[in-house]
């Protein structure tokens, strides 16, 4: 294949990942916590051999998919009065006992399982100090500190556990707003959980749709290019074809 195509071809593959991304970021602007992504590209440089007529090689510049990007800005919060609503103000995550392990999350969107256990909405437990928070009827109406702190008329139930890593962007995302990493957690710092609020998704669509008519204006761009190349290759072999 001509190189001009294929580095054409691997615009357009990045454009069209830079598309998929922007597309899961409106997707998810309403869900709770959510961190928008942007696609990271680099240059890759390739130097094939001199072909006949070449001086010397040609080296020839394509376009790399190099990963995305999470931005971790905190998200707008947004008081909703629900006792099992939580936001963490500051840096930090919730702990959460799955099916695969501990994962961690920022979407405080919790609630109470027939046995009392406060969950995701997925189902899965959150963790505190001693393990998964357990409140029984006698308990009233409950209560949760900005250190986290559980109780209810009886007394203290528990106490959330909120964690930090040292590299947030080592996180690996799995799904339903849920990470994992090898990363050791610490104890956070300097973070407060608000109850009765829940930490809004930091996409702001209206950017995310103007990024989406740019990445399309690109994709376009080289599509043209794509087929005015094309078009140039046809003539010349109309032409060559039609040399006595």
């Amino acid at each position: 294949m001509d190189n001009t195509l294929l580095v054409s071809l691997s615009q357009q593959v990045a454009a069209y990942r830079a598309m998929d991304v922007i597309a899961n970021n409106l997707a998810n602007a309403s869900t709770p916590a959510y961190k928008r992504e942007s696609m990271q590209f680099r240059e890759y440089v390739d130097q094939p051999p001199a072909t006949a007529g070449q001086a010397s090689p040609q080296s020839i510049s394509f376009v790399q998919d190099a990963g995305t990007v999470s931005d971790l800005t905190e998200g707008k919060l947004d008081h909703t009065g629900a006792p099992y609503d939580l936001a963490i103000d500051g840096k930090g995550y919730f702990q959460v006992q799955t099916a695969n392990g501990v994962r961690y999350t920022r979407d405080g969107h919790f609630v109470l399982n027939s046995d009392g256990t406060l969950v995701t909405a997925a189902g899965d437990p959150v963790l505190g100090d001693g393990g998964p928070i357990t409140v029984t009827p006698n308990d009233g109406d409950i209560h949760i500190a900005e250190d986290g702190t559980v109780s209810g008329k009886q007394g203290q139930i528990g106490k959330l556990s909120v964690v930090d890593f040292p590299d947030d962007q080592a996180l690996i995302k799995e799904g339903a707003n849920l990470y994992s990493t090898d990363q050791s957690a610490t104890p956070a710092a300097d973070s407060q959980i608000l109850q009765g609020t829940i930490e809004a998704s930091n996409v702001q669509p209206v950017i995310e749709i103007s990024r989406m008519l740019e990445v399309m204006r690109a994709y376009q761009a080289t599509t043209s290019l794509t087929k005015s190349q094309e078009d140039l290759k046809l003539q010349a072999i109309d032409k060559l074809g039609s040399v006595q």
